[in-house]
């Protein structure tokens, strides 16, 4: 079992004012650890390690889990974590906030939202709120399993689900959330060489999180900046397939 990581600031909480992730130091990069083989990368070993999961801890269990707010009660929550089998390996399905949003505007995510009344478990979660806010329907997508529960600063408990996404899937995007969807390659995601520590002060304490940003390449100039609670569970997966 990995040990405990640093704190890992998440999406920009009113207590953590983060305005631009950019311009906030990188102290480290985690080079020295080991990619996950991609033998691992595959959906049958995935269906294998997730099964297998049982009383597996993550490392990184989240701001809010060693917290307690009497104002901010804890939030059930759920992302679905779309994995698209290609023919160079899997990608991970993600979107861009839109950056007119009063939360995480402009900010990399997984499919998600807090749990309504109507659903029937975490699973339910995922997949309603994946089908509002890109159309992804229940149908194209098998649920391969659960990661352990991550925690925010703002208190939600969040479930990440992990599904497999038909390859010929179509989204519809929730223009009002989503400004757009795009697809990173899953080994660039679980290769530590990409993972950057960022640390900054704040409140008279020393505060860390950790960025993947990734680049499409290929004469497209930009960069999807991934960090915060979407960058410390995919941190999380990384640790399950590569322990």
């Amino acid at each position: 079992m990995p040990p405990d990581e640093p704190p890992i600031a998440v999406s920009r909480p009113a207590r953590t004012p983060i305005r631009d992730p950019h311009a906030i130091p990188v102290v480290g990069r985690d080079s020295h650890l080991p990619r996950v083989p991609p033998e691992r990368l595959n959906p049958h070993a995935l269906r294998e390690r997730l099964a297998a999961l049982q009383d597996w801890r993550p490392p990184i269990h989240g701001d809010g889990a060693a917290v307690e707010m009497a104002d901010r009660p804890a939030t059930a929550a759920s992302v679905l974590v779309p994995l698209i089998e290609r023919p160079g390996g899997l990608h991970v399905l993600l979107t861009r906030r839109t950056d007119h949003l009063h939360d995480h505007a402009g900010q990399i995510s997984f499919p998600g939202g807090r749990a309504e009344p109507s659903d029937a478990d975490a699973v339910a979660t995922a997949m309603r709120e994946a089908e509002e806010e890109v159309g992804l329907r229940p149908d194209a997508v098998e649920v391969l399993g659960q990661l352990p529960v991550y925690t925010t600063v703002t208190r939600f408990v969040v479930t990440p689900v992990l599904g497999l996404v038909r390859p010929d899937y179509v989204l519809t995007l929730d223009a009002f959330e989503v400004a757009e969807a795009f697809e990173v390659p899953l080994p660039f995601l679980m290769d530590p060489a990409n993972h950057q520590h960022h640390e900054f002060e704040f409140g008279g304490a020393r505060r860390r999180f950790l960025s993947m940003p990734w680049r499409p390449g290929h004469g497209d100039p930009r960069e999807y900046f991934i960090w915060g609670a979407t960058a410390a569970m995919l941190r999380n997966f990384y640790h399950l397939l590569a322990d």
